[in-house]
């Protein structure tokens, strides 16, 4: 079993542990400092497992959560709020009221979010960016989601998640630095309650879950969110998450953007169910929702957190989307899915579909949408500017920050580099 990064609970706030947990979840009792775990629950029909709080007593069921499994397993059971073609819907799971500047606001985010990432998967081809993962067709996913969350909720991303770093008020700069190399992330996710990007598949829930179990020492009302893709549903990671989120019942949502395609890999061949129905196996409710619809997104979000939040324990979304674009600009999609599956999806736009409710509805006319564009247009000038005129880093500072305190090896490593690279100043380098 992986070692679990655990919040440091000594300190209410100390965003990060300084020990591990190396208990194995079929040893709850092996840790002096916790009582053992009780991952005895109840069943709803043998389908969805559900574990009881140590801390509080449960609620209802979860909602949205179907009693038997659909008569066609890989048939998509999704939480809907706004059809693709921007009519508004209710489910009676999961009711939201927005008011129309929230909307009008949801809608600003998916707009500059996209073009932000459209910027960047430019200024890569330009040879301005090492590297660039577009989320392009996610953008509901991320909004959604990153609007669902407290200040105090706590997300670790992966590389992909530049819509939930907007909603978390990071610069977009900052994440573009890192892939320029010129910053190793550049934010404070200390400050912005935003873990820096991992690049490792799946390992960032176990940083979640881990996180999660310092929050419940803590005693706060706090919840974690934890971002992953459907190719790193198949990691064991994941499942070791999974397993010890549902035996000490941790405040974590794992939320799997399921865009259909792990690189060149389909969902078919990863899984023989939906991804969601694989949370009933660990103990804990999964949903499926509209990836491509941002009020269900946020509505299932908010659900989740607060399940999570009020000692319920964790729960697993799965937001069904699509990856438009490439994996990475390092990727030709061309080479593994069918053009007739892409336009199939562009009918499901995520701003789109906004934008048609809007319309419908009255709640914002063409001055708006014109404003929105001219931000847009704004975001992506500060972008091509920024990342040209970003500074080159200094060499040594791939020396700081290796070990949180002074470490000799490392100063004589610093020295040895510092001495080869003044050998060249003021002489030929051949």
């Amino acid at each position: 079993m992986g070692n679990v990064l655990v919040r440091d609970a000594v300190g209410k706030g100390t965003p990060f542990a300084r020990t591990c947990a190396h208990t194995h979840a079929h040893e709850p009792g092996g840790r002096p400092d916790r009582p053992p775990a009780t991952p005895g629950g109840r069943t709803d029909r043998g389908v969805n497992v559900t574990v009881k709080s140590t801390a509080r007593a449960r609620k209802k069921a979860a909602p949205g959560v179907p009693d038997k499994p659909s008569a066609n397993p890989a048939e998509p059971q999704l939480v809907q709020l706004l059809t693709p073609e921007g009519v508004r819907v209710e489910h009676p799971d999961f009711p939201l009221t927005v008011a129309p500047e929230e909307l009008r606001s949801l809608y600003r985010d998916l707009v500059l979010v996209r073009r932000f990432d459209a910027e960047a998967t430019s200024l890569q081809r330009q040879g301005e960016l090492g590297l660039w993962a577009s989320l392009l067709g996610q953008e509901a996913a991320q909004v959604g989601s990153g609007r669902a969350m407290r200040p105090g909720d706590y997300a670790f991303p992966t590389y992909r998640e530049h819509g939930v770093a907007w909603c978390r008020d990071v610069d977009p700069l900052n994440l573009l630095g890192m892939f320029r190399g010129v910053n190793n992330g550049g934010w404070d996710p200390n400050e912005k309650n935003f873990h820096l990007y991992t690049i490792v598949i799946g390992a960032q829930t176990l940083h979640a879950t881990g996180y999660a179990m310092g929050i419940t020492k803590d005693g706060a009302d706090d919840a974690v969110i934890a971002y992953f893709g459907d190719g790193a549903s198949s990691q064991g990671d994941v499942s070791e998450a999974f397993t010890f989120a549902s035996v000490y019942n941790s405040p974590v949502v794992f939320f799997c953007q399921n865009n259909q395609w792990a690189i060149s890999e389909p969902t078919t061949v990863q899984t023989r169910i939906p991804l969601y129905r694989r949370a009933s196996g660990f103990g804990f409710p999964g949903v499926r929702v509209d990836g491509n619809d941002v009020l269900a997104v946020l509505a299932v979000t908010r659900w989740a957190l607060d399940h999570a939040r009020t000692g319920q324990g964790p729960v697993l979304v799965e937001a069904f989307t699509y990856r438009m674009g490439a994996h990475t600009t390092s990727d030709d999609p061309t080479r593994y899915r069918q053009s007739e599956e892409t336009e199939a999806w562009k009918a499901k736009d995520p701003i789109l579909r906004l934008k048609a409710h809007l319309e419908a509805e009255g709640l914002a006319d063409e001055a708006f949408f014109a404003e929105v564009e001219a931000e847009s247009e704004k975001l992506g000038l500060r972008v091509r500017e920024g990342v040209r005129s970003m500074p080159d880093p200094d060499p040594t500072l791939i020396f700081e920050h290796a070990y949180s305190e002074p470490h000799p090896l490392v100063d004589e490593e610093r020295a040895e580099y510092e001495a080869y690279a003044a050998s060249f100043e003021g002489g030929e380098h051949h």
